[in-house]
């Protein structure tokens, strides 16, 4: 074998290991937040539920819906506690290829983007919703009964916080893109 082949398969054990690393710390976060999988749900309706008329509540139309859902809610909040030691290992992996003035950028490029991203998901979810389901409820007819189904509201609502995090990054990428000429 070739030292070519050598330094290609010891980058593809390092990345493995990596992402085995940061893998095994979203599991270990997940694991810990199972007890609360519902309360963790139960928070990111609360918009919705605040909004609904009195006496109204979710549906789930789905069998196995109310039991996967909260799971992947708790998911995701355990990705994003895990989320500084999961770009910590990125950080790890890429940073010996770099040049010294860009080492200098990565830390504060990583813990603004992730900051940026979470103030983009709370914007979303204490001002954004609100507003949002305060307005479909009142412009629903009066004939109707609203209930949002779980499994579409999670979709939607990942979708908005994907939406409105990577909206904040902005000035990280303005930042990137002057950096580069």
């Amino acid at each position: 074998m070739s030292a070519q082949e050598d330094t290609f398969i010891s980058h593809l054990v390092e990345l493995r290991d990596r992402l085995l690393r940061a893998v095994v710390a979203i599991i270990v976060v997940f694991a810990g937040l199972m007890p609360w999988a519902g309360d963790i749900y139960d928070i990111l309706a609360h918009p919705m539920m605040q909004a609904l008329p009195e006496g109204t509540r979710m549906i789930a139309t789905g069998v196995v819906t109310p039991f996967f859902v909260p799971m992947k809610v708790t998911l995701m909040v355990a990705f994003v506690i895990a989320l500084p030691y999961v770009l910590y290992q990125a950080w790890c992996f890429i940073a010996p290829g770099l040049y010294a003035h860009e080492k200098r950028l990565g830390l504060p490029l990583v813990v603004g983007s992730t900051v940026l991203f979470l103030a983009g998901m709370a914007f979303c979810y204490f001002f954004v919703f609100g507003t949002v389901f305060t307005f479909i409820s009142q412009f629903a007819p009066k004939s109707i009964t609203p209930a949002p189904d779980i499994e579409q509201y999670l979709s939607f609502v990942m979708s908005m916080f994907l939406a409105f995090g990577i909206t904040f990054e902005v000035p990280v990428i303005v930042i990137v893109l002057t950096k580069l000429g």
